[in-house]
């Protein structure tokens, strides 16, 4: 279950997404703008790390960014950095390109090998009730043997492309009733 805050983001995610997709090998579009199509949440099972994977329209085209955001810095990892954000609940977060993160890889191999999906969502509401919040995507594994080869994350994911013939996690969104591949394992 993913507890989110009302809060203010500066920048915004789609304005750190924008900014950091010109300067990624595998990104060959205009990303002035970065319109949020849809979003799904992992859990960290410590409870430290957020895990929130994106896909926006840029350039008439939709782009899957899986992130981390991180109270510090991830030791290791200054190439895999997006930006950083001010929270105004949990002040500075290190945003990270998920395939990067461990504890992203750990959770996206167990979602696709136990053919799990994305977890609720609640919301903190100001009087301090959760309110659960309807999900813009819901993506579910496939189930299979991670074969320890790894993950992939479908950058450009495309509605009737072929799926990988491996453990792969799919997802629906609005207008998008057909799963459409978005990482696999192998």
């Amino acid at each position: 279950m993913a507890i989110i805050h009302r809060a203010t983001l500066e920048p915004t995610k789609a304005e750190l997404v924008a900014a950091w997709l010109p300067t990624q090998t595998w990104f060959d579009g205009p990303a002035d703008v970065a319109t949020p199509v849809g979003a799904y949440r992992f859990d960290d099972p410590d409870g430290e790390v957020g895990i929130e994977s994106h896909l926006f329209e840029v350039g008439g085209r939709l782009v899957h960014v899986p992130l981390t955001y991180r109270g510090a810095p991830l030791d290791g990892a200054e190439e895999s950095l997006v930006g950083t954000m001010e929270h105004s609940v949990l002040g500075t977060r290190w945003v990270y390109d998920g395939p990067a993160d461990p504890v992203y890889v750990a959770e996206l191999t167990r979602v696709v090998s136990e053919g799990d999906q994305q977890v609720r969502m609640w919301v903190e509401t100001p009087e301090g009730d959760r309110v659960e919040r309807e999900p813009t995507m819901r993506v579910r594994g496939s189930g299979g043997d991670p074969q320890d080869a790894g993950v992939v994350v479908v950058r450009w994911p495309a509605p009737g492309a072929d799926a990988p013939a491996r453990a792969v996690l799919t997802g629906t969104w609005a207008g998008q009733d057909e799963p459409v591949a978005l990482a696999y394992l192998g």
